[in-house]
């Protein structure tokens, strides 16, 4: 028995010439190429818009494990201080090292972040900060040893570093709210739904994580 495929094609190119001839009908041919220049003009922007947002955000997340770096690597000067420090018994810098081990393994992909990957790295980073700052009211026991003056550039450091952090992570939330706007508000929505794109998380403010740490070595 054998099959007319030529009769399936009159019909296929029968029912495309039908709708061809609709769209023609209904907005004339030039009509409805606009209407899919403009479709995919509106797609185009829509999705460019979101990439680059997006790459900001990613950008920010970058500035801020920037800072947080800095100021791990300083910590580990300070600890290798008080280490080398004689005849005082200068407690807390076992626990630095411990929480900066910590809080340095702490490894995020800002493209695919979060909000309980945030949630770690900032409570990682808490805890970093509070052994640091116990670090400090051990060698405030200790105000006339040798490198008094040494610790007095570390509290400078210190200080600078917490207004860093607070700079970029105020930073990211700026650019990552702003991102999380534009891929909800309608009807960029729906280009968010069709390629993908997430909200990110931003950083949750705690209590005391907006001051830098009132460190003294008077």
């Amino acid at each position: 028995m054998g099959i007319n495929l030529g009769g399936n094609q009159n019909a296929g190119g029968g029912l495309l010439g039908g709708l061809g001839k609709m769209g023609c009908g209904l907005l004339g041919c030039g009509g409805l190429v606009v209407l899919v220049l403009i479709i995919g003009g509106w797609l185009m922007s829509g999705y460019n818009g979101m990439v680059s947002a997006r790459n900001g955000v990613e950008q920010s997340w970058s500035d801020v494990e920037s800072q947080y770096q800095r100021r791990a690597d300083f910590m580990k000067q300070a600890v290798e201080i008080c280490k080398g420090v004689k005849n005082a018994e200068i407690q807390g810098y076992t626990q630095v090292i411990e929480q900066r081990a910590k809080a340095t393994q702490t490894k995020i992909d800002a493209s695919q972040l979060t909000e309980e990957q945030l949630a770690e790295f900032q409570r990682n980073q808490d805890e970093l900060s509070s052994a640091f700052s116990k670090l400090m009211v051990s060698v405030e026991a200790y105000p006339d040893f040798d490198f008094t003056e040494n610790f007095r550039t570390l509290q400078a450091q210190v200080e600078g570093t917490e207004n860093r952090i607070n700079k970029a992570r105020t930073d990211f939330n700026k650019v990552a709210t702003e991102y999380n706007t534009l891929i909800e508000r309608f009807p960029n929505n729906i280009v968010a739904g069709m390629f993908g794109f997430q909200r990110k998380p931003t950083f949750k403010a705690q209590a005391g994580a907006d001051v830098a740490p009132d460190i003294s070595f008077d």
